[in-house]
């Protein structure tokens, strides 16, 4: 019984330490679920409940995780959802002056020295002729504007509204329901998009 107890906690040690718990956020960061996790572990699924259940360090280490994902695909959405601008910048390679150029060296030079401060004079020499005499500059930039999305507008909507934004049922006048989304013809499903898109107006 007690040499049982003791490979458990071996298993489990190894899980709870700075580098297994870095593997387990990475694991959940990158979009595997629980029992996936536990696969990748060697455990069964319900030894990781049990482990998650009992340690506060795994647990965390899992929500961590989720949550960095979640919120980066919320932005994401978010993002598209309301459009956005960001700025396009352009650059060239153009040619230093002698006395830039120069003083590049020399610094390049200096920081090599210090960094290195055994190496020979083949090797300085090297990091000297290494410096480019071009240098790059920004010559253009300009701001772009990603238009808002109506379909990821709907979609948040649904998912943070739905008591107003979900898609309800219509009700015939002979009593009989018809027309959910699965239920729509594509004429259908188009019109039903764009009384979404008056709404948003």
């Amino acid at each position: 019984m007690n040499k049982n107890k003791g490979g458990a906690k071996g298993k489990y040690a190894e899980w709870i330490t700075e580098e297994g718990l870095l593997k387990i956020e990475g694991w959940a960061r990158d979009g595997l679920t629980d029992e996936q996790i536990a696969q990748n572990m060697g455990v069964a699924y319900s030894t990781l409940r049990t482990w998650r259940d009992k340690f506060s360090a795994l647990s965390a280490a899992l929500k961590r995780g989720k949550e960095v994902v979640d919120r980066q695909v919320e932005n994401s959405l978010l993002k598209r959802a309301l459009g956005y601008e960001y700025t396009e910048k352009k650059y060239e390679q153009v040619q230093m002056s002698e006395e830039e150029h120069h003083l590049r060296k020399k610094l390049a030079v200096q920081q090599f020295k210090l960094d290195n401060p055994e190496a020979t004079l083949e090797e300085i020499r090297l990091v000297e002729i290494s410096v480019s005499k071009y240098k790059s500059v920004l010559v253009e930039e300009r701001t772009k504007e990603v238009v808002p999305d109506v379909t990821a507008q709907i979609f948040w909507l649904k998912n943070r509204k739905p008591e107003i934004w979900r898609d309800k049922q219509q009700v015939e006048h002979s009593g009989g329901v018809t027309n959910t989304v699965v239920e729509m013809t594509p004429e259908e499903r188009k019109k039903r998009i764009e009384e979404l898109k008056a709404k948003l107006k």
